[in-house]
């Protein structure tokens, strides 16, 4: 396993699933906007917000990316199909537990029990998070399992 890759390999398919999931936000396929929804733990300020959360992802992403490695490494085999699988079993744990859970610590975002006197600027994501609308989870399965595949990929070839 070339361990010192990882780095740049998980910083290369975080840049690509966050640069993804920005353009997909854009051409209006979701109104999930991850480095919003990330930032705001940190500033309330939007533009600012967005900054900070880019580079949140950027972190996430690099913690992400060695334990995909590590993983890789303890099967003693990185495939571009292993990481697709890899990257199916982390959307899956992002839709259906960490996006849920994100009202209950977010100090910006609502719950979705809050009522009409709430003042958090941010939607609460819900299931899948289908509140930011239908084609997310599959914007969201799609880009997370190009970013396994670029995993494994890349750490294939090293």
């Amino acid at each position: 396993m070339d361990w010192a890759g990882w780095a740049l390999f998980g910083l290369a398919a975080t840049a690509a699933l966050t640069a993804a999931m920005i353009t997909a936000q854009l051409a209006g396929l979701t109104r999930l906007d991850l480095p919003l929804v990330l930032g705001a733990f940190v500033t309330e300020d939007p533009d600012r917000a967005r900054v900070v959360g880019f580079f949140l992802h950027l972190c996430a992403g690099q913690g992400f990316a060695l334990g995909y490695a590590a993983t890789f490494a303890l099967l003693h085999s990185a495939t571009w199909w292993i990481g697709a699988l890899f990257g199916i079993l982390h959307v899956g744990i992002a839709l259906t537990v960490i996006l849920p859970l994100l009202p209950g610590v977010h100090p910006r975002m609502a719950s979705q029990r809050a009522g009409p006197a709430s003042t958090a600027v941010l939607e609460p994501p819900g299931l899948f998070a289908l509140n930011y609308g239908v084609q997310t989870p599959l914007v969201t399965a799609a880009v997370h399992v190009v970013y396994g595949a670029l995993l494994g990929l890349l750490l294939q070839a090293s």
